[in-house]
């Protein structure tokens, strides 16, 4: 079922009724962003972990002495 059909279909319905099919969906759509965020926040928690091993072990940023040189692959 497409959007305009949705869309169609909805204007056959009361505003009451309309309003809470719209509660519904957001209810839907923000228990799937709720679903998804805890892979960001293991991200992050693990960004986080390993924030003082960046901080202060040179050897993990040996190469970000590179970032300001200029380089092109046809050399």
């Amino acid at each position: 079922m497409g959007k305009a059909h949705i869309l169609q279909a909805l204007t056959q319905l009361s505003p009451a009724e309309r309003l809470a099919v719209i509660e519904e969906a957001l209810h839907q759509l923000r228990q799937e962003l709720l679903m998804a965020s805890p892979s960001e926040k293991a991200l992050q928690q693990a960004a986080q972990a390993l924030r003082e091993d960046y901080l202060n072990d040179p050897e993990l940023t040996a190469f970000t002495s590179l970032d300001s040189e200029a380089w092109d692959e046809t050399g």
